[in-house]
């Protein structure tokens, strides 16, 4: 393997992009999954090339939230499936 990790869901609306990423640790001496996030907008710069930023314009905050509201239901799927301990739960309830 090359070291570039691959993200087990991508969620695209237009430009902007979520990517669902599993990352192995140690906790309390037991190997569990925790599932992570990024968010990105893609965009052409003045010479053509394509760029990424993490900011967002007005337009494009609901892109974002569509995007991550569907990385969270895939997290929640993916939490239900490692039932038996293998996803690490990160969402705590508000009282």
């Amino acid at each position: 393997m090359n070291g570039q990790q691959t993200p087990v869901a991508k969620i695209q609306a237009g430009q902007v992009s979520a990517a669902l990423w599993e990352n192995q640790v140690e906790i309390k001496g037991k190997t569990v999954t925790l599932l992570k996030t990024t968010i990105q907008r893609r965009y052409r710069d003045r010479d053509g090339n394509w760029q990424s930023s993490n900011s967002f314009g007005r337009n494009e905050i609901p892109l974002a939230i569509y995007c991550l509201q569907k990385v969270f239901d895939k997290i929640i799927e993916k939490q239900k499936e490692g039932s038996n301990g293998d996803v690490a739960e990160e969402i705590s309830m508000m009282d």
